[in-house]
């Protein structure tokens, strides 16, 4: 007896069973969580050091270099990165995918203490923190006002906002953009300070020697005990202003009488905007388990709540919401779930023509998914964008198992046998090609569950809540399904009596389908030659519709903004700046589709170091639903126009679509070397240049230029020495007169603040000012640097880039809409492989690196998915002939597949979506061959030939065929017609189903009937000799 002659005989067990399924499938749905991406942990060390007043040069050779030399040495690196620029050293440490942030935190943080000693005296703490995630927060306010400056903005959000945004779990940090935290500015006046006999580094020292803090401790009576407090430490304006200086010819000269001193700021090298206001911002990043959308729910609350709170004048908006997207694409993707099912729900009918059938798929496929979510639960998974994905291609896979059922259950009917017999004969039947297209589907996501790299990280939930999805499937199919056509469909006289004209005219239809097909495959088999030279053309054409398809890591989506990174003249101020990126802006809001804008003025978005002439912003756009333009039709019109910004670059770029992509533009080409930079700049520029001309690229620059005006200050040694000097005196004297460095802190509304001493502005507008400061001689006398230096103008580079602790000029690029990453980095290299000298080598960075590591990912998956499926096959079909026959319709549906995306269809191209599809492709398409194969060799047992077998196995799986291929290619119509949030990959996904299933299939019933006939084993030969086996030895047979 068939195990499933159990359930069909004993209804109730069948029914307890998928009731069990579906109270644990529905339970499972509450306890998942929800977000954008499986968890993936993509860690970005930053080590940043300051060394205020140092060039570049002296940054990468003092603190950058010993500083990498040492955490190179720690373990779980994927590559680092290093800038070294004014005053500034920023080292970002990429860890592998997935290794644990925290323990490379401890490591790399050991490595930098171990050299700390090296570092020179005046340079500060190297501190360290840890990014994971995406290289924008997940949620962006604006806080801005017409009557409060930013600095008071600033405070009143550190007091009162950051901590209560902080609190909220899940949030790892509320970080306030703008950092123009108060500071106790000292404006020294060089004129005055000459005057009175003393200098910059006097003004510094008095200043930490009268403003400290001192644990007086306490009084220790017999009887009682009494704390001591003293006030050593300046806590008011008017304390420092009247700090006394100096006392001279019994006068005592002030703080107040040298300097200006207000309660100012900590640096006015940023600023920030929010549509053209002066605002600050808070940047929300989670943490790397968090639920987005239940996180930033929480946060909107409280930000609602401190909203009304708000002092008088300052006003607060939301700029950037990353969980809309989710949201939206969440709910995209549920809608196409829904949609697919009621698509097929109408497929089923009109092939099945009866409700009554009808209703058996329509309990499976619900049931199915359902079932699913338990073992998603199980497995630590999430609801995200992929496991969504993988359950709306579920519907198509999971209706097959039941049609599958019905249909043949069906067949028989049609032939006179009772509904219950008919539902144990095909139980009997089916039961060994449902089993081995289970494990066909099986064997074909399970080397994607285990593939590494971004992809694995990925698609692993994908895959496996497929193999949920299947594996349910297989066991309704197997259970309920069986017991409900014993006790739903009725008998053959019935059915024609009740049959009405429609359900007549589409029975009459596919018959006379059927009938056609069995006359065009016996004379299509007559054409042996022909159909296996057809079919070996149709896979050596794979080799050129892969090699002519357009290749990236993933589809750009709309996730709703667009980037802009601004960069001007080397040695502009921040006031310029601002200039420029406010045009920008003023284009933003030029375009209907512009919610809001906001600017960074005085960061590099590349590596995030200060650089005033550098901004980073943006525009976010109006809700999908409520404009007709998408992000990647924007882009290029609005980059025409910010190109006419006279005096600036200007580069559009869009947040990347997967995480871990990094930050900068999408295309990062890396040119490395052990030259001098001045060498490595010019091979840089005319890679530029010549890329430039191939009209590929909308934007690409290098962030190797050698375009800073510096004034070199040439010291006069002789001179020095004879005034009693050293180098020391007249360094720490310069740095005390130009650089911010703090000398201690003050207490100001029960927090700390720093005190800066610098010379005010209009004593430092231009290099020729310098030399009137003066500085004090060993006897006292003031002497002015003019007549110890003079001053030589050169030109640096801004930056001095590491890559891999190697000299290096980055190539950042955005390609034109129709040119792939792929093939703008081919250009790249193309272009390289001229122009680059003996030693230069190359590498690639962000998302570039990402594309470069896993463009070959899924090509071995392919062929283990291919290796594990034969030889599935083959253990289930004791032959390993058969299985070549089922495995020859994958290449012609992956043909089918790779024609539109070589043509690129609706801006198809080859990325991770596209392949994981058509790996899909393997399960699907295999399932046909399983079934024709099978059933001819049924047919061969019951004593007919080859050809005959063949040809009415074709003939009886025609029409299951044709429905199974009719629900998976019209069940993933929702995603090829998909608008909004995350459209573009369901596109790309949903394109690969749709035309290598339909192509693929009109291959199969074709080629594989003609495959069988030339390479499957004659059965009744096979029997002939098992029958002689069984024989006794003594037995003679006459041949």
């Amino acid at each position: 007896m068939n195990i499933t002659d159990i359930f069909i005989k004993r209804p109730v067990l069948a029914i307890v069973l998928s009731l069990l399924i579906l109270v644990l499938g529905v339970r499972s749905v509450g306890l998942l969580p929800i977000q954008q991406y499986p968890t993936i942990e993509s860690a970005v060390v930053t080590v940043s050091t300051n060394f205020i007043g140092a060039d570049p040069a002296t940054i990468a050779a003092f603190i950058t270099t010993p500083l990498e030399n040492a955490i190179a040495q720690a373990n779980g690196i994927d590559y680092m990165t290093s800038s070294s620029g004014q005053n500034v050293s920023n080292i970002q440490v990429n860890l592998l995918l997935n290794y644990d942030a925290d323990k490379a935190l401890t490591e790399i943080n050991t490595e930098v203490n171990s050299v700390i000693n090296q570092l020179p005296k005046n340079a500060q703490v190297p501190t360290l923190q840890v990014t994971i995630g995406q290289s924008i927060a997940s949620m962006y306010m604006g806080y801005y006002s017409d009557v409060l400056a930013s600095n008071q903005i600033n405070d009143y959000l550190l007091r009162v906002i950051q901590p209560k945004l902080q609190a909220v779990n899940g949030v790892q940090q509320a970080a306030i953009l703008g950092n123009n935290q108060f500071a106790l500015r000292v404006w020294l006046d060089p004129i005055k300070l000459a005057g009175y006999g003393l200098s910059a580094a006097d003004v510094g020292r008095i200043l930490a020697a009268n403003n400290f803090i001192t644990p007086a401790g306490r009084t220790d009576g017999q009887t009682f005990i009494l704390n001591l407090n003293t006030n050593t430490a300046l806590t008011s304006l008017n304390d420092f202003k009247n700090m006394a200086i100096l006392a001279k010819n019994g006068a005592i000269v002030r703080l107040k009488d040298i300097a200006k001193v207000t309660l100012g700021s900590q640096n006015y090298n940023t600023s920030v905007t929010f549509n053209n206001k002066s605002a600050v911002y808070i940047g929300i990043t989670l943490t790397p388990t968090a639920n987005m959308l239940t996180v930033i729910n929480n946060v909107k609350k409280v930000f609602y709540e401190t909203q009304k709170q708000l002092p008088n004048g300052l006003n607060a908006s939301i700029v950037y919401d990353a969980s809309s997207f989710v949201n939206s694409s969440i709910d995209e993707v549920v809608k196409s779930l829904i949609e697919a099912f009621l698509i097929v729900t109408v497929v089923v009918f009109l092939f099945l023509t009866s409700l009554r059938s009808l209703i058996i798929p329509v309990i499976a496929i619900p049931l199915s998914i359902i079932g699913t979510f338990f073992c998603m639960l199980f497995l630590g998974y999430s609801i995200n964008l992929l496991t969504l994905l993988a359950l709306v291609l579920a519907i198509g896979l999971v209706v097959d198992d039941a049609i599958i059922v019905v249909e043949n259950v069906h067949r028989h009917i049609e032939n006179g046998v009772r509904p219950f017999q008919a539902a144990l004969m095909s139980a009997k039947e089916l039961t060994k090609p449902i089993v081995a297209i289970t494990v066909v589907l099986v064997a074909v996501y399970l080397p994607i569950g285990f593939m590494g790299g971004l992809t694995g990280a990925l698609f692993t939930e994908f895959a496996f809540t497929l193999v949920a999805a299947v594996t349910v499937s297989a066991v309704i199919a197997l259970t309920l399904s069986p017991m409900m056509c014993s006790r739903l469909l009725k008998p053959h006289a019935h059915v024609e009596k009740k049959e009405n004209g429609v359900i007549h005219f589409i029975n009459t239809s596919l018959n006379g389908l059927s009938t056609k097909y069995h006359g065009k495959i016996k004379r299509t088999v007559e054409f042996l030659p022909v159909v296996v030279t057809f079919a070996f053309l149709i896979l050596l054409s794979n080799v050129y519709l892969f090699a002519t398809s357009a290749s990236e890591l993933a589809p750009q989506e709309d996730q709703g903004i667009i980037m802009a990174q601004t960069i001007t003249s080397a040695n502009a101020s921040l006031d310029e700046m601002k200039k420029y990126s406010d045009a920008v802006s003023d284009i933003f809001q030029t375009y209907k589709e512009t919610q809001a804008t906001f600017q960074i003025n005085g960061t590099s978005g590349a590596n995030n170091a200060p650089s005033l002439n550098n901004s980073i912003g943006g525009m976010v756009l109006v809700p999908w639903d409520q404009r007709k333009k998408t992000t990647n039709q924007l882009q290029p019109i609005i980059q025409k126009q910010v190109n006419q910004i006279a005096g600036a670059k200007v580069a559009l770029f869009q947040p990347p679509s997967l995480p871990g992509g990094g930050s900068g533009l999408p295309i990062q080409f890396v040119i490395q070397s052990t030259d001098p930079y001045i060498n490595l700049n010019d091979v840089s520029q005319q890679i530029v240049k010549a890329a430039q001309k191939t009209g590929d690229f909308l934007f690409i620059d290098s962030d190797l230029k050698y375009d800073q005006e510096q004034t070199k200050l040439v010291f006069n040694r002789d001179k020095i020495a004879q005034f009693g000097l050293t180098m020391q005196d007249v360094g720490n004297s310069i740095s005390n007169f130009l650089s911010e460095n703090y000398v201690n802190y003050f207490d100001f509304m029960g927090r700390s603040y720093q005190v800066i001493p610098q010379v005010t502005r209009w004593s430092r507008l231009t290099d020729s000012e310098i030399q009137n400061y003066y500085i004090k001689t060993s006897t006292g006398a003031p002497v002015s640097l003019g007549t110890v230096t003079d001053l030589k103008n050169t030109v640096v580079p801004e930056f001095i880039n590491h890559f891999q602790q190697l000299n290096s000029a980055t190539i950042s690029a955005v390609a034109v809409p129709y040119v792939s990453m792929g093939q703008a980095l081919a250009k790249l290299n193309e272009i390289a492989k001229k122009i680059l000298p003996q030693g230069y080598t190359i590498d690639y960075g962000a998302q570039s690196r990402q594309f470069e590591q896993e463009s070959t990912a899924l090509i071995m998956t392919f062929f283990l998915a291919m290796i594990i499926i034969y030889l599935a096959l083959s253990a289930l079909f004791n032959s390993f002939r058969d299985p070549l026959i089922i495995l020859i319709s994958v290449p012609l549906s992956i043909c089918g597949a790779m024609i539109f995306v070589s043509l690129g269809i609706g801006g198809a191209t080859l990325n991770i979506y596209t392949e994981v599809g058509l790996v899909t492709l393997i399960g699907l398409i295999s399932k046909h061959g399983i079934l024709i194969v099978e059933f001819a060799n049924d047919q061969q047992k019951e004593g007919k030939s080859k050809l005959d077998a063949i040809i009415a196995a074709a003939s009886i799986r025609f029409r299951p065929i044709l429905m199974t291929t009719a629900a998976m290619v019209l069940g993933v119509i929702p995603l090829i017609f998909a608008t909004g949030a995350s459209a573009a990959s369901r596109f790309d996904i949903g394109l690969i189903i749709a035309t290598g299933i339909s192509i693929g299939t009109l291959f199969t019933l074709f080629v594989v009937p003609c495959m069988y006939l030339l390479i499957a084993e004659d059965l009744s030969k096979r029997q002939e000799n098992e029958d002689e086996e069984l024989l006794p030895p003594d037995v003679i047979v006459e041949k």
